[in-house]
């Protein structure tokens, strides 16, 4: 195995790394998606992101991938946050690579992965080892999990079964309370008197996570943990436009400027306090 240092902001330096290898398969799961530094440097999370999975499209077509697997994620549902809004961008421009390319495509939703960088978890175990208190944002917020190995496998095997297009949703099983996590992985560290406080809502953070789009449109694959969500492409010129107006705005340099064109882009980007109003 052969691994290569380069950006897939970085065109050029993508292109060697694709004449050198002509990779068959390619997984992206390259992004920037942390939720509240994103909030504030909305244009890095659009170069990175999107213009970043739009480079890997180009030059799987160019390079004559045979698949391409996208990692995606529960925050692109109805998007409250910039992290969120560009994922969805990746979704469709994934789709609408589908209708007109000769590669493979498909993206894979899930939610939080357990363990992993900058999860909650973690966090968790360092605050009751130093002692306390535990901070969550909001008693509230209910959030989907899935362990590493899940998580790899079933991505690996939604790319495999993808004929083109597909929009591949996990069963993420029964949504947890944060609440409840913190207040169990007190209980069974053994530690007592730990304090748990409410740190209020992050920017761009929801209350709850979505998997699906439109819940009564899903399909059933052989494999019970994957289901496909129906939805339609966009064509070629419509994707163009979009990145268009991105490029535009990212181009300003104002990460404001870049936040509202992705809101243009994303008809379904919302803003979390209206989002959050609805079920409080």
């Amino acid at each position: 195995m052969q691994i290569e240092i380069c950006s897939i902001t970085h065109r050029k330096a993508l292109e060697r790394v694709f004449e050198k290898y002509h990779p068959q398969i390619i997984i992206n799961a390259a992004a920037h998606k942390h939720v509240p530094l994103m909030e504030h440097n909305c244009v890095e999370a659009i170069y990175n992101n999107v213009f970043g999975t739009q480079n890997l499209v180009e030059l799987c077509e160019e390079y004559g991938a045979e698949r391409f697997m996208m990692v995606s994620t529960d925050k692109a549902v109805n998007p409250t946050n910039v992290m969120g809004a560009t994922k969805r961008m990746c979704e469709m421009i994934v789709q609408s690579a589908s209708t007109h390319g000769k590669v493979k495509y498909s993206a894979t939703r899930f939610g939080n992965v357990l363990g992993s960088a900058g999860s909650v978890i973690p966090l968790f175990k360092r605050q009751i080892a130093n002692g306390g208190p535990v901070t969550v944002t909001d008693k509230r917020i209910i959030r989907y999990f899935m362990t590493i190995p899940e998580a790899s496998q079933l991505v690996l095997q939604s790319g495999a079964i993808a004929n083109n297009g597909e929009l591949f949703v996990l069963d993420m099983g029964q949504p947890v309370k944060i609440m409840d996590l913190a207040e169990n992985m007190i209980r069974l560290s053994g530690v007592q008197g730990i304090e748990i406080i409410e740190t209020g809502l992050r920017p761009g953070e929801k209350l709850y996570e979505e998997l699906l789009v439109k819940t009564e449109e899903l399909d059933k694959t052989d494999n019970s943990m994957i289901f496909i969500e129906r939805d339609t492409a966009l064509s070629q010129k419509e994707i163009y436009q979009k990145i268009q107006v991105l490029k535009d705005a990212c181009d300003t340099g104002d990460d404001l400027i870049a936040k509202e064109a992705l809101r243009s882009v994303v008809p379904t980007f919302k803003r979390p306090e209206d989002v959050n109003k609805e079920i409080a």
